[in-house]
């Protein structure tokens, strides 16, 4: 009888080992068919590429980049991988031809701002390149794109003046592209005047009768940039708007037109000398 149990002790621990090994077995199998399937499976990477269609001489603005997943092995060589350095180097880089919605952004295709040749290459016949000193506020926090279209607004405090004339805003520039943003331009921008806050720099495509209002300009105050609207921005073809008139601190604050006397006051002086008589007003 116990010889009996022995045997079937020993059948059953043999049973246990069997199937033990034959799941082994299976496992392994399992594993080795998916090493095999995800090697026949090629390998993908993030490229950049155009999020919509973009004409020859486009500035790159962040909405228009994307990026999708292609084969390492059939990617271009001048690919741009989809980092976020890679993304925010193409920003304001010049697309040098044609791309349709998903093509590939190549290093080749595209120029950056402080390349050279990089201004010649983005501005349109006949027109220059001006680049204004705008700080954190007056450039929008940054906000402010190349390709944007853009008025120059110059507010200006006028000494004796009367409180309601003492200060003024005027558009002195109207529907501008930007052209290039920060301090690639000109150089040792990077910081305020006596090591102050950051100046952000903005370089705007005008012509020559623009830059030179722009540059009398800066010697008179205060320069700020008012982004146009991409679905009411005025096309550069058509004619200029009319100009605006400037608005003055009295029309802002209707306080200091009223601490004004309506009319001025004038004083008579008679003054009597060696028997003659004159009048004096003031």
């Amino acid at each position: 009888m116990v010889f009996r149990l022995g045997i079937f002790g020993v059948l059953v621990a043999a049973l246990v080992a069997v199937m033990v090994f034959a799941y082994s077995l299976m496992n392994h199998s399992r594993q080795a068919e998916q090493q095999a399937q995800q090697a026949q499976m090629p390998q993908t990477e993030q490229i950049l590429v155009a999020a919509q269609a973009l004409p020859p001489g486009s500035l790159l603005q962040p909405p228009q980049i994307g990026s999708v997943g292609v084969p390492i092995k059939g990617a271009a060589a001048d690919v741009i991988i989809d980092t976020p350095q890679n993304r925010a180097n193409l920003v304001g880089a010049m697309v040098r031809t044609a791309l349709v919605p998903g093509a590939p952004i190549l290093n080749g295709q595209v120029i950056h701002p402080g390349d050279h040749g990089f201004l010649a290459a983005v501005l349109a016949p006949g027109m220059r390149a001006v680049t204004i000193a705008v700080d954190n506020v007056t450039g929008a926090d940054g906000m402010i794109w190349p390709g944007d279209n853009v008025d120059v607004l110059l507010t200006q405090s006028i000494s004796g003046a009367p409180d309601s004339k003492s200060i003024a805003a005027e558009v002195v520039l109207s529907n501008v592209r930007v052209i290039a943003s920060g301090a690639q331009v000109i150089k040792d921008a990077s910081a305020g005047p006596s090591g102050g806050p950051p100046v952000q720099t903005v370089t705007l495509e005008v012509t020559p009768e623009e830059a030179s209002r722009c540059l009398v300009a800066t010697s008179l105050g205060k320069l700020s940039l008012i982004v146009h609207s991409a679905e009411t921005a005025p096309n550069t073809a058509q004619a200029a708007p009319p100009p605006v008139a400037p608005v003055w601190a009295g029309d802002v604050s209707p306080a200091l037109t009223a601490n004004e006397p309506s009319q001025p006051t004038v004083s008579t002086v008679n003054v009597i000398s060696s028997g003659g008589v004159g009048e004096f007003k003031f």
